[in-house]
């Protein structure tokens, strides 16, 4: 998922959609712990998209913009 991406969705979306990616992140570092993963840079990217969505919705708080 891309920053503008995050940007267009509203912000109960991004709450979904960060529970949905918290959730795809632990189990995917459980299956990298029991046995290594395929593509263990799917951990990065699933880290870094909970911190997109994080950002973006702290940015709407500060902002005070709630789409």
């Amino acid at each position: 998922m891309k920053a503008s991406e995050t940007r267009e969705l509203t912000t109960q979306e991004l709450q979904d959609k960060l529970v949905e990616e918290k959730s795809n992140l632990s189990k995917l570092r459980l299956t990298h712990t029991v046995s290594q993963l395929e593509n263990p840079l799917k951990l990065r990217d699933a880290r870094k998209d909970v911190a997109r969505i994080k950002t973006e919705l702290r940015r709407r708080i500060i902002e005070g913009d709630t789409k």
